[in-house]
């Protein structure tokens, strides 16, 4: 007992410093709550009502998504419709390449922690979820499945936010 007790603080810490705790594949809320409108280096959470381009993406259990590489205006706000066309719990998660590494790298130590943001989805297995998103930062991001053993098999995918 006194050991969860320290994981889950260790955990908690990591979540007050800004970083993520890591899920397994329990189920997952099916719609957020209110959204954070919180700004991070690859833009910010996006108003549905803004959106003039839904992009579809697939994931597969061959560690792969379809397409691989999205590229997005400047003040663009996206939907990402995602879809599971595996048999086994993948996730979406939009970030730079070191927050995405270190993300993936804290959901190895703690697998059975739960995580909500309005630039993740967990999308079980045939469904479909979705994220909206403002990119108001230029730069190249990823998107990710951060589940164990998914990132580091390959299972990522280039934004290209561009300004012109």
């Amino acid at each position: 007992m006194q050991y969860d007790k320290r994981r889950l603080l260790a955990a908690l810490a990591v979540l007050a410093a800004g970083g993520a705790a890591a899920h397994g594949e329990r189920r997952h809320a099916d719609a957020a709550g209110s959204v954070k409108n919180e700004q991070k280096d690859w833009g910010i959470a996006g108003d549905p009502t803004a959106v003039r381009r839904t992009v579809e993406c697939e994931m597969a259990d061959t560690m792969r998504f379809e397409p691989t590489r999205i590229d997005v205006r400047h003040g663009e706000t996206v939907r990402f419709r995602v879809r599971n066309n595996g048999r086994t719990m993948h996730e979406f998660v939009i970030g730079t390449r070191a927050e995405n590494a270190a993300h993936a790298a804290l959901m190895k130590k703690f697998p059975n922690m739960e995580h909500d943001e309005p630039y993740m989805a967990h999308v079980p297995p045939g469904r479909t979820r979705e994220i909206v998103w403002t990119f108001n930062r230029a730069g190249e991001f990823e998107f990710a499945c951060l589940i164990p053993g998914h990132y580091d098999a390959g299972m990522s995918g280039v934004i290209s936010v561009r300004t012109a």
